[in-house]
């Protein structure tokens, strides 16, 4: 019961934020000045947010480009190719990024969500490329869902696949037993944390498939999550993100 009390308060919450963004506009998330109708950042914040640098055309990490051509994947891809073929990152992780991801995530503003997804689809669209079947946001445990009362990838997986046109399937791929946070560990020890913890559904039939998930540090998440949809018949296999972090030695 608390935990169905904590996600009837934050859908509460979202309800009675969008009902007063239809009589009072709603002030820039960041400086408070005046925003767009159904915004909550304002045209100079937006511009200021660190867009993705250039980067590994698989995994995302930042490189320094050596020159015009097609960009060559990074030495790690290159000696150990994860599961996915490509990630492609809205913007780094720094601030103001981070900080609306941190507030979203840890101090329960559910609405951001909504402004965060909307953001990454409209850098999604404006890349160009083929639309998946389906977005698969990364799971969360059912034991962390009962903490946190929210999937954050789910929340960011709506608005993109709303503006997209993409196919949400939060119930085909799921994390099958509770995993330490990821944060603070080495790629070793990630890799071990994160080993045989998703599982998919029996007649998953999706072909071109996204990863969805809020930020990307090593890669090793969305890794696992690929393996097994790979494992599902999935021939190709892409990440969104809303930010790339640069990774942990």
């Amino acid at each position: 019961m608390e935990w169905l009390s904590t996600r009837a308060r934050q859908r509460v919450d979202i309800w009675l934020h969008n009902a007063r963004t239809l009589w009072w506009p709603s002030p820039c998330v960041l400086c408070r000045a005046s925003a767009p109708p159904n915004r909550d950042l304002c045209p100079g914040c937006q511009a200021d947010l660190p867009a993705a640098a250039p980067g590994c055309p698989v995994c995302g990490v930042p490189l320094a480009r050596t020159g015009p051509g097609v960009p060559v994947p990074c030495g790690r891809c290159l000696r150990r190719p994860p599961a996915f073929d490509a990630l492609h990152a809205a913007f780094q992780y720094a601030d103001p990024v981070a900080w609306l991801i941190q507030q979203m995530k840890f101090r329960g503003r559910l609405p951001l969500a909504r402004l965060l997804g909307e953001l990454l689809a409209e850098r999604l669209a404006a890349r160009g490329g083929a639309h998946p079947d389906c977005i698969v946001p990364v799971p969360m445990h059912r034991a962390r869902l009962r903490t946190r009362g929210f999937n954050q990838a789910l929340e960011l997986a709506r608005p993109v696949g709303q503006h997209l046109g993409v196919a949400v399937d939060a119930a085909s791929c799921r994390r099958v037993r509770p995993t330490a946070a990821q944060s603070g560990l080495s790629l070793k020890a990630r890799r071990a944390n994160l080993r045989n913890a998703f599982a998919v559904a029996p007649g998953f039939r999706a072909r071109h498939v996204v990863i969805l998930d809020d930020v990307v540090t090593s890669g090793q998440t969305a890794h696992e999550v690929a393996r097994v949809l790979r494992r599902a018949g999935a021939q190709r296999i892409e990440v969104w993100t809303l930010a790339r972090a640069l990774p942990h030695h």
